[in-house]
């Protein structure tokens, strides 16, 4: 793409973020969120001139990919803690949710891409090193780093061959790429493809971060009394990160298993989509009604009922410890599956729907045994009674989706080893 088409692009996404922002709440959070920002961004890092300590920007463009980069920023925070970190999202739904989370000293919107943007925003924080997670190529910043002689790491990249990178229109893309002084990716497909467009000297496979934050979040798991509770010792589904799509295939199964119970998660929680959840599934209570419950008794409208409603953020990752088997939505959509790792860390099967096969870690599960894609409704209800029917078959699946997590951490500690070995924060 020529940098003509980029800026045009840049300049067509603000307009149409504003134009949008009449009548979509996202939109309009990504906008208030970067008024006055630059002006905000002085008054919180202030004059470097006075300001001793090194600071480490990452980047993350939603919640997802700063999940992804927690280990790795909270690694550098306990080896670096005189270092100050600045934490900025693209995306609401990331900013929105850790725009208070105490790892970081600063939290901010990336300003839209731009050559003044991105020159105004280096000045003030002057960086000492980057870390870019996983994708968001954004040109001028990219560029202004590198003309800055700025360390700049891509952490967790992954790469496909349908990328611009690899097209015969790639190059403004592939000139992106030479910003990173080194780019650490997930699997060794990345980086043959990275190779075949002159990348050799610079990129190092070791795997995704994500598997280091689902193990963390095993290891400092906390009950949720409430949730242990409902499930009590009955066989249950959890299905996190669903879409309608998804709470269509599983609401007959559920409607007609009153003696299991089934937590729903969905990914969009307003309440237009919640009272849907409730018309889909009979038997239905809200998270955030249970929860005034007073402990140890159990009204007449939850003796009968088998389906509760997650109405709030930040609990998932630890609903799975309660599952038999879980689900993880997002699979009957185009943009394909979500983060089945939360799942699967926890040792249990992971069934979730056809569009996966862009995502490495649900591919591989499949192959390992440790996941089940399902076509249909029809297809999920027998996944889920083969699994419950057949101990040997369940015990099987579980040892091989907890295995398979295991296996693949240790991603963020090469990230750090390497900015140990070039010094990196210590020059």
């Amino acid at each position: 793409m020529h940098l003509f088409f980029y800026t045009i692009f840049c300049r067509l996404y603000l307009l149409g973020v504003r134009l949008a922002a009449r009548f979509n709440p996202k939109a309009k959070l990504w906008l208030e969120g970067r008024k006055g920002l630059f002006e905000k961004l002085k008054a919180a890092i202030g004059s470097r001139i006075t300001h001793d300590s090194k600071i480490i920007w990452m980047h993350c463009a939603s919640l997802g990919e700063f999940e992804q980069g927690r280990p790795v920023l909270e690694a550098l925070r306990e080896e670096h803690p005189a270092v100050k970190i600045l934490l900025t999202f693209f995306s609401p739904s990331g900013y929105e949710i850790r725009k208070n989370y105490e790892g970081a000293d600063y939290i901010f919107y990336l300003p839209m891409d731009s050559k003044a943007n991105a020159r105004r925003f280096l000045d003030i924080v002057q960086p000492d090193l980057v870390i870019w997670i996983k994708y968001e190529y954004w040109y001028h910043y990219l560029t202004t780093l590198k003309k800055r002689s700025i360390p700049t790491l891509l952490v967790s990249g992954i790469f496909r061959p349908d990328q611009p990178f690899f097209k015969w229109y790639g190059r403004l893309h592939q000139y992106i790429l030479e910003s990173f002084t080194h780019l650490f990716v997930q699997t060794p497909a990345s980086q043959e493809l990275l190779a075949g467009i002159g990348f050799t000297k610079n990129v190092t496979v070791n795997g995704d971060t994500r598997f280091d934050r689902v193990a963390a979040i095993v290891e400092k798991f906390t009950p949720i009394p409430a949730i242990e509770a409902f499930c009590g010792d009955h066989p249950t589904v959890v299905a996190g990160s669903t879409w309608p799509d998804d709470e269509e295939e599983l609401d007959h199964y559920a409607n007609t298993h009153p003696e299991m119970r089934f937590i729903i998660a969905p990914h969009e929680i307003t309440e237009a989509h919640l009272v849907e959840i409730e018309k889909l599934f009979k038997h239905t209570i809200r998270y955030s009604i249970l929860q005034k419950r007073v402990p140890g008794t159990v009204s007449r409208e939850q003796k009968n009922t088998n389906t509760l409603i997650i109405d709030n953020i930040g609990i998932l990752s630890r609903l799975y410890k309660y599952a038999t088997i879980t689900y993880i939505g997002g699979g009957f959509g185009s943009d394909g599956v979500h983060n089945v790792l939360e799942a699967a860390v926890y040792h249990k099967p992971v069934v979730f729907g056809p569009v996966y096969e862009k995502y490495v870690e649900a591919t591989e599960l499949v192959e390992q045994g440790g996941a089940f894609p399902v076509n249909t409704a029809l297809e999920l209800e027998k996944t889920l009674d083969d699994l419950l029917s057949d101990k040997a078959a369940y015990k099987k699946a579980c040892q091989q989706a907890g295995q398979y997590v295991h296996a693949k951490t240790g991603a963020s500690k090469a990230v750090l080893q390497f900015i140990q070995e070039n010094r990196l924060l210590t020059n």
